[in-house]
Parts: C-alpha cells; sequence; structure tokens
C-alpha cells in the first residue's frame, strides 16, 4: 500500500525487489500463523482465527512502515491499480508490481511450509464458495481501498493494519481483499489456504470491490496524495 512518504529516487528494479519482498514476507506472516494457531488452538476455530488476525494486523503493520519509503508497500496489485489511477504510481510500472507480488504470494506460502517442516511443494483443498464468500471479498475489498486512498497522511500504516484485523472477523471470508494473497494461498494446504477452484470468483469480487472503491473516491473528492519514489535515470 502506498501509505508513507517515499524517498526522492529509486529505481524501478529496486521497487519491484521491494515489492516481491514485502509480499512474501506478509505470506509468511499470514500462512505461517495460520499453521502455528491451529497447531496451538486444540480445534477452536475461533482462538486460531484470532491469532491468524493478530499476526497479520501486526505483520502488516510493520511491512508497510519498512517497505513503504521505497515502494509504497503495495504487496496488492488491487492497491497498485488504485495507486495509478490516483496518478501517484506511472502505469507502466504496474505490470511489475503485479508479477512481483503474484511470485512473492508464492514464495512466502513456501518459506511458511519450510518453517514448520511441511511438504513446501502443495495445493489447497480449502473450498471457499458461495454468494456469502464473494459479497464478504468485495466488502473487503471495498474497505481497503478506500482507507488506502482516503487515510490521512502518516496513519494509513495503521489504519490499514487495523481494519484487515478487524475485517478478518466481520466478513465472511476472512478478508483475503488481495488478489496476490488468494494466489499464493492457493499453494498452502494450510488453515490460510483457498482451493484454486475458488480463488477465480475471489478475485473477481475483489476487483469489483476496488472498483467501487474507486468510485467513490472519487465521488467524495481528492484528498493529498502521499508522494511516490521517482526513478532514477537508471530505473
Amino acid at each position: 500500500m502506498l501509505l508513507t512518504p517515499a524517498a526522492p529516487v529509486v529505481n524501478a528494479a529496486r521497487r519491484m525487489l521491494c515489492e516481491w519482498l514485502g509480499t512474501a514476507l506478509l505470506l509468511a506472516v499470514v500462512v505461517g500463523s495460520g499453521i502455528m494457531a491451529e497447531r496451538l488452538s486444540n480445534g477452536d476455530a475461533a482462538i486460531a482465527l484470532l491469532a491468524n488476525a493478530l499476526a497479520t494486523a501486526g505483520g502488516l503493520y510493520a511491512l508497510i512502515e519498512l517497505f513503504g519509503p521505497a515502494s509504497g508497500a503495495h504487496f496488492n496489485p488491487v492497491v497498485s491499480l488504485a495507486i495509478a489511477w490516483r496518478g501517484a504510481l506511472p502505469w507502466r510500472l504496474v505490470p511489475g508490481y503485479w508479477v512481483a507480488q503474484l511470485l512473492g504470494a508464492v514464495a512466502g506460502a513456501w518459506l511458511a511450509h519450510a518453517m514448520f517442516d511441511l511438504p513446501v511443494l502443495q495445493m489447497s483443498a480449502h473450498v471457499r464458495d458461495g454468494q456469502g464468500q464473494w459479497i464478504a471479498e468485495a466488502v473487503a475489498t471495498f474497505g481497503l481501498l478506500l482507507v488506502v486512498l482516503r487515510a490521512p497522511e502518516g496513519r494509513a500504516a495503521a489504519m490499514v493494519a487495523a481494519y484487515i484485523g478487524a475485517a478478518y472477523w466481520f466478513t465472511a471470508s476472512t478478508a483475503f481483499a488481495n488478489p496476490a494473497a488468494a494466489f499464493g494461498r492457493m499453494f498452502s494446504d494450510s488453515f490460510a489456504g483457498i482451493a484454486p477452484r475458488s480463488v477465480p470468483a475471489f478475485v473477481a469480487a475483489e476487483m469489483a470491490g476496488a472498483a467501487l472503491a474507486i468510485a467513490v473516491d472519487r465521488v467524495l473528492g481528492a484528498t493529498p496524495l502521499v508522494v511516490v519514489p521517482q526513478e532514477s535515470s537508471n530505473g
């Protein structure tokens, strides 16, 4: 997410590296905390979800603060899309951000498996289908994008982390709100996983929520944009 003031000069390759690494660490937090929570909760799904939500919110806040100055700390294709729409990210960089985020998400899931001595290569069997799930993903993504686009300068990292932590609980889907996260979690047959057949509908719902948030942001009027890093001459 583009949530913190950025350094004046950051080349394109460094931005992509930050997006890859940040997304990988985020998915390691999401998947790893889900595995740990499931192991320690003795079958209590509520406790497992609470632990997963708290770890995700804390990790997300730290990662946004860490990588925001270099890449904007999007970690999410729909966030990159929205930021480009606001004119704070060159459109020609968007495909690179998306590739870095998708590859980072898979790497993060694999890293979580390795840390917990699980088979690194696996696919999820956790089916997440149904109208309620899809509405929840649209709502979760809509709210996330509104926070990203309209949060006061310097406060968005905490607001995004708090929103995602809450959305784990008030949405039926546990708030993926991120096509890269859905893609990466497809490769983990764990508490946080999602079956491949469920991913396309999740992504479609996320895109719909993002489009609605962009439209509402336009109706509500402009908010101050955070300065993004400018490319160096070799970027």
